[in-house]
């Protein structure tokens, strides 16, 4: 049996050589100290310490090598591949530590800046409006009705005693759907919602009805084929017209400013009797100076809008007794309503979309 090979010289294996070893070592070292940025150091890792990497040859070849001399040659390669790995991570370190300063420097953001690069929208000022009126008679203890703009003839002029021959009917005053026989049209005011109320729920009721409605009027500074009313109506027992005046002038109170009242002028409407015209106290001369006041044009009183003690044949058409209840009904225009709390000279302004009108008045008045 022959003994084991003592005169093996390791070497002969070149990839253990100590020179060849501190080589690689000192190499794998120097690109690491040499790394720019973690990219870089991935790079150098991949180079240095991967399958391919000489350290990594080196180490495979210590199998091959007889007991006796492994030890030396693992002692050799392990330390040289330790040191590359300490290096690596102390590299790592300081170059995480100098991304993240880098970051803070080129992703601050400026604080200081404004807010306000992509403007935000603005609610329409007729929403704000109709929201400030149905809140002023929420607070008094109404509530807010709605319908459908496309209403039934019968709602919109039967149950409002205006008759078969009333020439708000006609085509010149109404939107008709087609075809004409079906009887249905664009409502022309929001009183088909007062109808509605009644003809739905027991008395007493307080309801205030905003919403758009349409008429075949020219389309210019004051008038528009849609716009937009408030329309009030009490049912209850022993309503006068005292009770409509009170709400009125709280109403214009609240509305344009303290001292501002209204006053009635005697008129005709088919579903009140009797009716009037309400006016405002001009709230620019306030009636001192009238004659050199551009807004009621030495009037005194502004033009507001309709009202009047509901007629016993609305009540009884739609199922309430007027022997029992009376009420009372007013109606305004909002946008007109809106010109004169702002200032605004156009209606047109009111419907063209364009949004530097909604950011100058679309805020609360």
């Amino acid at each position: 049996m022959s003994g084991p090979n003592t005169d093996f010289d390791p070497v002969e294996v070149a990839a253990l050589q100590p020179e060849q070893v501190e080589a690689a070592r000192d190499a794998a070292l120097s690109a690491i100290a040499e790394a720019a940025d973690l990219e870089e150091l991935k790079r150098v890792r991949i180079e240095h310490t991967g399958d391919r990497s000489p350290l990594a040859l080196a180490n495979r070849e210590i199998g091959a090598l007889p007991p006796q001399a492994r030890k030396e040659a693992g002692q050799r390669v392990g330390q040289a591949r330790g040191a590359v790995a300490k290096a690596l991570a102390e590299r790592q370190a300081v170059l995480e530590a100098e991304h993240e300063e880098r970051m803070l420097v080129e992703e601050t953001v400026d604080v200081t800046l404004p807010t306000d690069r992509t403007p935000r929208g603005a609610r329409h000022p007729i929403t704000l409006m109709s929201d400030r009126i149905a809140d002023l008679f929420v607070a008094m203890g109404w509530e807010v009705a709605e319908g459908p703009v496309v209403e039934a003839e019968w709602l919109n002029f039967d149950a409002l005693n205006l008759g078969p021959d009333h020439p708000a009917r006609t085509m010149q005053d109404t939107f008709w759907t087609d075809p004409v026989d079906h009887h249905v049209v664009l409502r022309t005011h929001t009183s088909p919602v007062q109808a509605r109320t009644m003809l739905t729920r027991e008395p007493p009721i307080y309801v205030i009805c905003p919403g758009r409605v349409f008429r075949t009027d020219e389309y210019d500074a004051t008038h528009s084929p849609m716009f937009h009313q408030v329309e009030g109506l009490v049912v209850d027992r022993g309503i006068t017209m005292a009770n409509l005046k009170g709400t009125l002038d709280h109403f214009a109170t609240q509305l344009f400013g303290e001292g501002i009242t209204t006053r009635f002028r005697p008129s005709y409407f088919p579903f009140t009797e009797p009716s009037a015209e309400v006016d405002l106290l001009c709230f620019v001369c306030r009636n001192v100076d009238p004659a050199s006041c551009r807004t009621c044009k030495g009037e005194g009183w502004i033009e507001w809008g309709g009202c009047g003690v509901v007629n016993p044949r609305v009540l009884t058409a739609c199922g309430v007794d007027p022997e029992v209840y009376t009420g009372f009904a007013f109606g305004m225009g909002i946008d007109r309503s809106f010109m004169f709390v702002s200032g605004a000279a156009s209606l047109r302004d009111f419907f063209e979309g364009d949004v530097r009108f909604s950011a100058a008045f679309g805020t609360e008045l």
